[in-house]
């Protein structure tokens, strides 16, 4: 067949080179496209030593060295934030989009028992060729960035779902398990990019747009990961497979691979539906809520710590006014002493005369 080739194991070599041409790109992306926009957008970084000198009295620099010796000067900016979210959000919403137009013409893609006729003989078109090293490579680019990324709360989970994702993509393609996993692909970019564009506007501010596509992100991720992905992937690959081959050890691994991905579903459909549970019965999503998802597991402890700064420095003032206070009620308490003495001299003086 004219544009197709047969998939080998060395093809996945490309994957690195394509991760680190994704690093690059993703350098020059976020200096010179995403900043800017963040800036356009109206994205603000908290400032944090402005807010400590006027609550605390205390001078720029001694703010400045308590930043220092408390070690928070390196959390992560919502500019920053903002940069990481838009390059993914790009590449989800490009990836879905190449992804949807080269396979909704494509048999599989309407009956899912295609995607078994004629294994393991089955042509890969080079649409589908790219699509898969595009994606690979990709997600290396994220586990190799990980160290230098923002910490999520759920930083650990994220680490399985990339190397779960790299397995997968790697032992599908070599099985020549590619019609599932071009399925696979497209199940979990069509809620991505709307994840990201949530992040995006939550970060600059916009409250109500991001409260929106945060609840059509939702309807969109239960739809595809809790309906879809089980009745249609997973079942694919489980039960209508069996009427072509018999079970092997690959087998058992590549569904293995996509239980361990849909695990990681339902824990994040359970955090996604608290924070709907907080949207319709308080009326929003709650910041604190939102960032079960999407902020640094140690910023409830930052937190912590800085209203116990800030109860400190309250006091501090109280304290002073206190003080004041008590220095101007002795002075007052001293002069009326002083005054009373005076007066019983001069009422005493008359008899002593």
């Amino acid at each position: 067949m004219e544009g197709s080739r047969r998939p080998l194991p060395r093809d996945l070599l490309l994957a690195l080179p394509l991760a680190l041409g994704f690093i690059m790109l993703r350098y020059a992306f976020e200096r010179r496209v995403a900043f800017p926009l963040s800036r356009v957008l109206g994205v603000k970084d908290q400032n944090e030593i402005t807010s400590l000198v006027n609550q605390c009295n205390l001078t720029q620099r001694q703010v400045e060295t308590w930043f220092r010796n408390r070690r928070n000067q390196d959390r992560p900016s919502n500019s920053k934030k903002f940069c990481e979210a838009s390059w993914r959000f790009v590449f989800y919403l490009v990836a879905f989009a190449a992804g949807f137009a080269s396979l909704i013409n494509t048999p599989w893609f309407w009956e899912q028992r295609e995607c078994w006729r004629g294994y393991p003989q089955q042509p890969v078109q080079d649409v589908h060729y790219w699509y898969y090293m595009l994606e690979l490579g990709f997600y290396w680019s994220l586990l190799l960035c990980v160290s230098v990324d923002v910490k999520r709360k759920d930083f650990k989970e994220q680490i399985i779902h990339h190397f779960a994702t790299i397995f997968l993509l790697g032992f599908s393609y070599c099985s020549n398990y590619i019609r599932v996993g071009t399925l696979v692909m497209l199940v979990h970019d069509s809620s991505d990019f709307l994840l990201e564009s949530a992040k995006m506007f939550n970060y600059a501010g916009w409250k109500k747009t991001c409260d929106s596509l945060f609840v059509i992100f939702a309807a969109v991720f239960l739809v595809t990961r809790l309906v879809v992905f089980p009745s249609k992937i997973i079942y694919t690959t489980l039960v209508l497979s069996m009427e072509v081959f018999e079970p092997f050890m690959g087998y058992y691994f590549f569904n293995a691979l996509l239980l361990v991905l849909q695990a990681l579903h339902i824990y994040w459909a359970y955090l996604i539906l608290r924070m709907i549970y907080k949207f319709l019965f308080l009326g929003k999503l709650d910041k604190d809520e939102r960032s079960d998802v999407e902020s640094e597991p140690e910023e409830e402890e930052y937190e912590e710590e800085e209203e116990q700064e800030e109860d400190q420095c309250s006091w501090r003032k109280r304290k002073v006014v206190l003080d004041s206070r008590l220095a101007m009620l002795s002075s007052s308490c001293v002069l009326n002493n002083l005054t009373n003495q005076k007066a019983d001299a001069n009422r005493r003086l008359p008899k002593a005369r």
